[in-house]
Parts: structure tokens; C-alpha cells; sequence
């Protein structure tokens, strides 16, 4: 399969709500999402570009100083940094609310540690991120934008997170489970409480009084808990639903024309056609023109040609499209669209 003209990646994705941009790190990835972004806000399509990537070089490729906020870069383009440290901290402290609400106060103070301490437990901020990352899928349209493009950290984080909504979700489908059988003893405990002011006339109206508004309450918190674990898990399965959808979703991988960024290009494709998530395309950056008169770049042009030919047969499903090595660093938004519309 020949390479497509880098025009063709635009107008490939050009109704794709959701941009996925994945690869090796130090492949390009960051100013291939910044590309697109740029480039569809320059067509006045209302964009929005999240980088997960804690390395935080977006902002640097924008020239803009951004945060775990939304910030306006032009009319029609706003762009975030998530932050995991931020994003795990309130992540934690709605755990808090929501426990505190049916929780014994007497127990805080434990709870409080507890939580303290799973903030740095494997796989906390990914959990953190990626309810992040989810409210921002689901709300992109609502919100009137016609891209969300997320620039990804390196290929395996960017994997689990596009997996982890499943497994979120059957992980809060077994809370619900452990809820409801809680529900269920409470209600047979409660019966039974009934059962014995019957048999009791004399301490009867003071039980009524005392115990049943302390069940409503306590039957009331729990019925929040619930809610909240609902909306948790309804909020996956939108987003699940959303990656799945090809006409919604786009997985484009970058690498470059190298034997390492190759061989995880090919596993992570692997992962995702196991996972039904199919790439959209693949993007070869860093190319060098073969045109070249010295000797050091001419034998680089010709190992990375070599090495296309390698690409082109592994990856016959997807379009290629090529980015070619640029004499500077391409930065800010007028830059980057030209980039892709040259």
C-alpha cells in the first residue's frame, strides 16, 4: 500500500467526533494532535484538544500556558492539560462525600487515611483519568464541539485507558451487586425489628419514634451511595459505547520509520483489533526526503525508505500517511494547521 497524501488524514477524519492519537513516546504525537486540531479550528469547526500525557508538552507546542482547565486558544479551539495529581485529588474527595453520607462518623478519621493512602495505589489516577476523560467524551457534543481529540500518553497507557471503561464497569456493576445484597439484609433486619414491636405493645410507639426515622435516614444514604455508583456506571458505558463506534471514534497511531517504534506499532495493533478497537490510520512522521546531497542524511532517507517497505506490509489494512521532518520546531496553532494542509 503506498503512502496517501497527508491531505487525505483531514479529510478522512473530517466526521469523526473523537480523535484518538496514540504511539511511542517521542514520535510525534503531541504535534500530530495539535495538527488537527489546529487545522479544524482553522475551518471553523469547534474543537477541543485534551492531552492525558503528563509530560505535559502541549501547552509547549501551542505556545500557550495550559492547565487542568479548559483554555481558549482561538474561537474555535480550547484545549486542556489533565493533570492526575488535580484529577486524583477530586476524585478522592467525592469518594469522601459519598461515603460520609452513610458512613459512621466515629469511622472518618480511618476512611480518611484510607483513601489518603490508595491515592498512590496502582492504578488510581488511570481510575481518576480515566472518569475524567469519559465526562469529557460524553459532554463534547452537548457542549457544541465537533472534534475532541485527546493526545494520548505513550502506547500502553493510552491502551488501558482505551479498555478500562469495561472493566470499570463490571468492577461498579459488583459494588451495586454488594449493595443491593446489603439492601437486602437491612430490609430483612428491618422486618424483623417490625415484627418485634409487635410483640412489644408496651415499647411500641417509643420504636416507632426512634428507630424507623433512623432506618429512613440511614435507607436514604445508601439509596445516594447507589445513585452515585449508577451515574458512575451509566457514564462508562456511554463512553464504552462512544470508542466502540467507529463512525464516532478514530484511533490514529504515529511512529516513525524505526525498528522500535515498528515493533510497538504492530503490538499495539494487535491489542486493539483483540480489543475490537481498529485503528483509523497510521502516521509515519519524521520522514526525510530522499532528495538529499549530503551523505549522512541521504543514508538516513534511504534506511527509512527501506524501512517503509517494511510498514507498507504490515499494516496493509490501515492508510499511511507520511509527515516529513521539518528545517524547525513547528509551534502555534498557524503552524501546526499548515502542517496539514500543505
Amino acid at each position: 500500500m503506498a503512502l496517501h497524501p497527508l491531505h487525505g488524514l483531514v479529510e478522512q477524519l473530517e466526521t469523526q467526533p473523537i480523535i484518538f492519537i496514540g504511539g511511542k513516546g517521542g514520535v510525534g504525537k503531541t504535534t500530530t494532535a495539535a495538527a488537527l486540531a489546529s487545522y479544524y479550528a482553522s475551518q471553523q469547526q469547534k474543537t477541543l484538544i485534551v492531552s492525558t500525557d503528563p509530560a505535559h508538552s502541549l501547552g509547549d507546542v501551542l505556545n500557550v500556558r495550559l492547565n487542568n482547565e479548559k483554555t481558549v486558544i482561538s474561537p474555535y479551539l480550547d484545549a486542556i492539560e489533565l493533570n492526575p495529581d488535580v484529577i486524583v485529588d477530586e476524585h478522592f474527595a467525592q469518594v469522601e462525600r459519598t461515603i460520609k453520607a452513610y458512613a459512621n462518623p466515629d469511622m472518618m478519621p480511618k476512611i480518611r487515611e484510607h483513601l489518603r493512602l490508595s491515592k498512590s495505589a496502582p492504578g488510581a489516577q488511570e481510575a481518576a483519568m480515566l472518569e475524567s476523560m469519559c465526562h469529557h467524551l460524553v459532554e463534547a457534543a452537548d457542549d457544541g464541539y465537533e472534534h475532541i481529540i485527546f493526545d494520548t500518553a505513550p502506547t500502553g497507557h493510552t491502551l488501558r485507558l482505551l479498555v478500562l471503561p469495561e472493566m470499570m464497569g463490571a468492577w461498579t456493576d459488583g459494588l451495586l451487586a454488594q449493595q443491593r445484597r446489603q439492601a437486602k439484609l437491612r430490609s430483612v433486619a428491618t422486618h424483623l425489628d417490625s415484627h418485634n414491636q409487635k410483640n412489644n405493645q408496651k415499647q411500641s410507639t417509643q420504636k416507632n419514634d426512634v428507630a424507623n426515622p433512623f432506618a429512613a435516614k440511614k435507607s436514604d444514604r445508601w439509596e445516594q451511595a447507589v445513585s452515585v455508583l449508577e451515574k458512575r456506571k451509566q457514564l462508562f458505558r456511554q463512553a464504552g459505547l462512544l470508542l466502540h463506534d467507529r463512525t464516532q471514534t478514530a484511533i490514529v497511531l504515529v511512529m516513525t520509520a524505526d525498528v522500535l517504534p515498528l515493533a510497538e506499532t504492530k503490538r499495539a495493533i494487535e491489542q486493539l483489533e483483540d480489543s475490537k478497537l481498529m485503528p483509523a490510520a497510521i502516521v509515519i512522521n519524521q520522514l526525510i526526503s530522499t532528495n538529499q546531497s549530503d551523505e549522512f542524511w541521504r543514508r538516513r532517507a534511504e534506511r527509512q525508505q527501506h524501512l517503509l517497505q517494511d510498514i507498507e506490509q504490515s499494516f496493509t489494512k490501515y492508510p499511511l500517511y507520511p509527515i516529513y521532518l521539518q528545517q524547525t520546531d513547528v509551534r502555534g496553532t498557524d503552524a501546526l494547521s499548515k502542517l496539514l494542509s500543505a
